[in-house]
C-alpha cells in the first residue's frame, strides 16, 4: 500500500543525493588546479626521468635524432613506398629548395629615375603570338596553368578556373584533360592542350582554341607520359574520355606526340594546328633540362610562335616522386638560360616566352617578366585561389585538395561560382599588385620592367641570372 511517508522518505533521499553530487563536482571544479598540477608534476617527473636516464639507443629522443637526421617527410613517404609496394605517386610537387625569385630585390626609382604617383596608369596588357595571324591579347601577363578535367579536376573546379580567369580577361588552359564544348563557352580565352591521349582534342577543338600548346614535358613529370588509375575516375570521366570502361582498366596519356620524333613531322604538325585553327599562335610546352637550348633549337626550327618552359618546382596533380624530385632544372635557371638563348639566336623578336614553375606571389611574377618572360602560368596559386575559404569544407580532417580533384572525397561541396570569383579577385589583385611595383620602378607598362631594376642578394642567384650582387 502507497504511503505517504514513504514517497518522502524516497524524495529526501534523492535530494541528498543530488546535493552530495553538486558538492562534490564544487569541490573538484574549486581543487581542479592542484589536483590537475599533482597529476601533471607525476607524469612529467617520470617522462623526464625516463627521458635523462634511459640509454640512447633504448632512448625515445633516438626516434627525434632519427627523424631529424632523415627528415619528417622522408620517413613518411619510405613508409609510404614500404606499404604499397609500387612507385610512390607523389602530389601537388617538389617541396626541395632551389634559387627561385626570393633572391632577387627590385631596385627603387627616387632621384636617378623618379617614381609614379598611384593614380598613373600602367599597362599590363599582354599580346601572346605576336606574330600570328590572330595573336592571344590579354589584359594581364598572368595565365591559369594546364589543370585538365578528369585527369587532375572534377568538372565543377574547371569550370570555375575558366569562369574566374574569363572574369579576369585573361587565358585558361585544358591541360591533358578532356576537352567539353562548355569550356569554349565559358572561357574568354581558352588554350586548348594537345596530347596523345585517346581523348586528344579534336578538329571542333582546335578550331575554336585562343591559342594551341603542344604539350612535350611538365616540370613535375619530365617528359614522360601520364598513367591515371581506375580508383582515380569516375564513371562521368570514363564516359566524357570515351573509355567506359577505363573506371576498370585506367588509362594512359603516352609520352609527348609521335609529330615530335623527326623535325620535319614536328614542322608539319605546327603548319597543320596553325591551319586548322586559322592562325591561333601554336605553342610548345617543355619541361626544363640541363639539355634546354637544344630543345629550343629544334622548337625554334619547328616554327612554334611561343615557348612554355616549366620549371623542377612545377605541380602536378601526382607524378612519380623521382620525377618530382630529382629531375629537371630550376625555373630561374630555366628562365635565365631560355631568355639568353632566344636572344643569342636572334629569334627573341619571334617568340614569346612563358615560364611556369613554382610562380606564387606578384613579386615573382614580376620578376619573371623582368628576367625575359612575356608572361607567367600558375597552377598551384590558382588551386588556392580558387578554394579560398572552401576549405573550411575540407580541414582539419581532409586535405584542401578534396575539394578539387577528380575523385576528391567532398568535390560535391565545392561551389563553382565562389571559386571563380575567388580566383578573379586574386588574379586581378595580382596584377594590381604587378602595377604597383611598376610604379615604383618608375615604368609606365609591365613590359617595360627589365633586368636593370633587379639585384641579386643571394650570391646562387647572382651568379645564374648574371645580375649584380649586393
Amino acid at each position: 500500500m502507497w504511503h505517504p511517508l514513504a514517497h518522502t522518505t524516497w524524495f529526501q533521499t534523492a535530494l541528498i543525493e543530488l546535493g552530495v553530487l553538486v558538492l562534490a563536482g564544487l569541490a573538484a571544479y574549486l581543487t581542479a588546479p592542484w589536483w590537475w598540477r599533482w597529476v601533471f608534476e607525476r607524469i612529467f617527473r617520470r617522462s623526464v626521468r625516463v627521458l635523462f636516464e634511459d640509454t640512447y639507443t633504448s632512448n625515445l629522443a633516438e626516434g627525434l635524432t632519427a627523424i631529424r637526421k632523415f627528415g619528417i617527410q622522408w620517413v613518411i613517404e619510405n613508409e609510404l613506398r614500404a606499404r604499397e609496394g609500387v612507385p610512390l605517386s607523389k602530389p601537388i610537387g617538389t617541396t626541395r629548395q632551389f634559387p627561385h625569385f626570393d633572391g632577387l630585390l627590385f631596385i627603387p626609382a627616387q632621384l636617378h629615375r623618379r617614381p609614379l604617383n598611384h593614380q598613373a596608369a600602367v599597362d599590363s596588357q599582354t599580346i601572346i603570338g605576336r606574330r600570328a595571324q590572330r595573336p592571344m591579347v590579354l589584359a594581364m601577363p598572368i595565365l591559369v596553368s594546364a589543370m585538365g578535367y578528369g585527369v587532375a579536376l572534377s568538372k565543377p573546379f574547371v569550370r570555375a578556373l575558366m569562369k574566374g580567369a574569363a572574369m579576369a580577361d585573361t587565358a585558361s588552359n585544358t591541360g591533358q584533360g578532356a576537352w567539353l564544348p562548355e569550356f569554349r563557352e565559358l572561357a574568354k580565352h581558352l588554350v586548348v592542350q594537345v596530347h596523345d591521349a585517346p581523348w586528344r582534342p579534336s578538329g571542333e577543338a582546335l578550331r575554336t582554341a585562343d591559342m594551341i600548346e603542344v604539350r612535350l614535358g611538365q616540370g613535375a613529370n619530365a617528359g614522360c607520359g601520364t598513367l591515371i588509375l581506375p580508383q582515380d575516375l569516375t564513371p562521368d570521366v570514363a564516359q566524357d574520355f570515351g573509355l567506359p570502361d577505363a573506371v576498370n582498366t585506367g588509362a594512359y596519356i603516352p609520352a609527348g606526340v609521335p609529330e615530335a620524333d623527326h623535325l620535319r613531322t614536328l614542322r608539319m604538325l605546327v603548319r597543320d594546328l596553325r591551319r586548322v585553327s586559322g592562325g591561333a599562335p601554336i605553342a610548345v610546352k617543355l619541361a626544363a633540362g640541363h639539355h634546354l637550348e637544344r630543345d629550343l633549337a629544334i622548337a625554334v626550327r619547328a616554327g612554334f610562335d611561343v615557348i612554355v618552359v616549366d620549371g623542377a618546382q612545377g605541380g602536378t596533380h601526382s607524378a612519380p616522386a623521382i620525377l618530382v624530385d630529382d629531375f629537371g632544372l630550376p625555373t630561374l635557371a630555366a628562365l635565365c638560360r631560355a631568355q639568353r638563348f632566344l636572344v643569342d639566336h636572334g629569334c627573341r623578336d619571334r617568340v614569346d616566352l612563358i615560364i611556369s614553375g613554382g610562380l606564387r606571389t606578384p613579386g615573382d611574377m614580376l620578376k619573371a617578366l623582368a628576367l625575359g618572360a612575356d608572361a607567367v602560368y600558375i597552377g598551384a596559386a590558382a588551386l588556392f585561389a580558387a578554394t579560398h575559404t572552401q576549405i573550411v569544407h575540407a580541414i582539419p580532417f581532409e586535405p584542401p585538395t578534396s575539394l578539387a580533384w577528380t575523385k576528391g572525397s567532398l568535390r560535391e561541396r565545392f561551389d563553382e561560382d565562389r571559386g571563380a570569383k575567388s580566383l578573379a579577385q586574386f588574379l586581378t589583385s595580382c596584377a594590381d599588385e604587378m602595377k604597383l611595383g611598376a610604379r615604383a620602378l618608375g615604368k609606365t607598362a609591365l613590359r617595360d620592367v627589365d633586368a636593370t631594376d633587379l639585384v641579386a642578394w643571394q650570391a646562387d642567384v647572382a651568379r645564374i641570372t648574371g645580375l649584380p650582387l649586393v
